[in-house]
């Protein structure tokens, strides 16, 4: 089963622009910032307290989340819930209909993750992160 939201994620134009207002203006805290070249992106988490934000900005044309940002603009991209058994609850979501745009889980900024067709999730792209492998902030 799921259970709490980990983080939620933003797509943005530029990294250095946005944390001039989630980091420098809001006062979160930035706890990592990675290059995902098989994403094409450029990934940062926040810390929001009891979860995290997690800022994408795309680095190369030609992906899915530079058509988001050229399509939709800068905004929420995506809800990402925790698991404990990522296989397993793709596995049930699979047997009950659920639309998978990831069958198999993969490596994400995060830890293991999956995603959830959003047409199944009334327009909501969301993404499932393994439990027991998940980035928290530090407390």
């Amino acid at each position: 089963m799921v259970g709490r939201v980990h983080h939620t994620g933003v797509v943005v134009r530029s990294l250095d622009e946005a944390y001039a207002l989630f980091r420098d203006t809001l006062g979160l805290a930035l706890l990592k910032e990675e290059l995902l070249p098989d994403q094409g992106v450029r990934a940062a988490l926040l810390d929001l307290g009891n979860s995290l934000l997690e800022l994408l900005e795309p680095v190369q044309p030609d992906t899915g989340i530079a058509r988001y940002l050229e399509r939709r603009g800068e905004g929420l991209h995506h809800v990402c819930l925790e698991t404990d058994d990522i296989h397993a609850e793709l596995a049930r979501l699979a047997s009950q209909g659920v639309p998978l745009i990831d069958e198999a889980p993969r490596a994400g900024l995060t830890g293991t993750i999956a995603f959830l067709h959003p047409s199944a999730l009334h327009g909501v792209l969301v993404e499932l992160v393994h439990g027991p492998t998940a980035f928290r902030p530090p407390r």
